[in-house]
């Protein structure tokens, strides 16, 4: 899939130095970011999940991923394997892996976890097929996440009762914060600030 857009977020995410956050504990888990280049734009793939009880992310906006299962050899492997299972996307046959962006844990105390990002790029007429985690898929235009007037707030209730106030974007009905917002966050900087790479 040759496009001048995806060549130069490779060359930006090359050049980018991941960084990870202090030990924490825990948990692994990863999640694929996945754009395709649609002509009037790169798009980015978004999951609405299920509502399911326990899950502390139920019925949020997010990117198709989870925990690592003790059969996966590697992040990489977890984040191909969620996108299988949640969108029914193979990013082994159809996907191209562009790098990865910085690992990221949630500012509350709890769940423990680190999550792995990688970003792929698949053919821009690739489809989606849900499971029972996902309640729907959508391909969101990149420069729709990036715009001004996208930039919003979440009010996240605590137990306590006490409101805590996220940064967050808005899309349509829906809200992106917490782990996603901030991974989105950097996919949206580096594809803003993405250098042309040098020719020969």
């Amino acid at each position: 899939m040759p496009d001048p857009r995806l060549e130069s977020l490779v060359h930006s995410l090359e050049l980018h130095s991941c960084r990870s956050p202090d030990a924490v504990g825990g948990a692994a888990a990863s999640v694929a970011l996945i754009v395709r280049p649609a002509t009037a734009d790169l798009e980015l793939l978004l999951i609405k999940r299920s509502d399911r009880q326990g899950d502390p992310w139920s019925g949020h906006m997010a990117l198709p991923g989870g925990r690592r299962d003790p059969a996966d050899d590697s992040a990489l492997t977890t984040a191909i394997r969620e996108a299988h299972e949640e969108v029914g996307i193979d990013l082994m046959r159809i996907g191209r892996r562009l790098g990865r962006l910085d690992e990221v844990t949630p500012r509350a105390a709890t769940p423990r976890i680190v999550v792995s990002p990688f970003v792929f790029a698949v053919p821009d007429d690739t489809p989606t097929v849900v499971n029972h985690e996902v309640q729907r898929a959508l391909w969101v235009p990149v420069t729709r996440l990036a715009a001004p007037e996208a930039t919003t707030e979440y009010l996240h209730a605590l137990e306590s009762g006490e409101q805590v106030r996220f940064p967050a974007i808005g899309f349509q009905d829906d809200i992106i914060w917490g782990l996603t917002y901030r991974i989105i966050r950097q996919f949206i900087d580096l594809t803003l600030t993405s250098p042309e790479p040098e020719a020969g």
